[in-house]
């Protein structure tokens, strides 16, 4: 473990000392609002219900989002009990909030993923703008220094599961 946490801190001191700019200071704390309590994924969710052309692809994101919810902040947060970089490291100036809760894995992250692996599945075209979308958020979260590369790299994979699984399971209803 010990080797996963020292690449992991290497990877966050090389975000801190070699990427960090006034203008993303300003921008990452926007793009990581985006993903908080996924709202814009619930956004998205909400208006693919409300089309009758889009409404399966909406019944399949909002299943992808419960159930990465489930999983990552109900089940394997309060597993691993990871702490955050931010507590690890309280010297770090911050530029948004402390989060309180654990750290492993990235709930920003894995609803992000979880929603735009369920776009790509459905749809290439808009899918591409959905991954580009996570992945910002994703990254948000390292530069603001409130998860390490390893928590990120969890909900990636754990978010594009979700999508799968929820994707293979309304196969079977619809």
């Amino acid at each position: 473990m010990n080797l996963i946490q020292n690449i992991d801190m290497n990877i966050l001191i090389f975000i801190q000392e070699k990427m960090h700019t006034s203008l993303m200071d300003k921008v990452m704390p926007v793009i990581t609002s985006l993903g908080s309590g996924g709202l814009v994924w619930v956004f998205i969710t909400i208006l693919l219900l409300m089309s009758n052309k889009y409404r399966k692809v909406g019944i399949i994101m909002a299943l992808s989002l419960m159930l990465v919810t489930i999983l990552g902040e109900g089940i394997i947060k309060h597993v691993v009990q990871r702490t955050r970089p931010c507590v690890d490291v309280p010297t770090m100036k911050m530029l948004v909030k402390s989060p309180k809760s654990y750290s492993f894995p990235s709930g920003h992250t894995a609803a992000s993923f979880a929603a735009a692996g369920v776009v790509m599945i459905n749809s290439k075209k808009y899918g591409l703008y959905a991954l580009l979308l996570a992945s910002l958020i994703a990254f948000s979260r390292l530069y603001l220094f409130v998860h390490y590369p390893s928590d990120v790299l969890a909900g990636v994979i754990l978010g594009l599961a979700c999508a799968k699984m929820s994707s293979m399971a309304a196969k079977k209803f619809f």
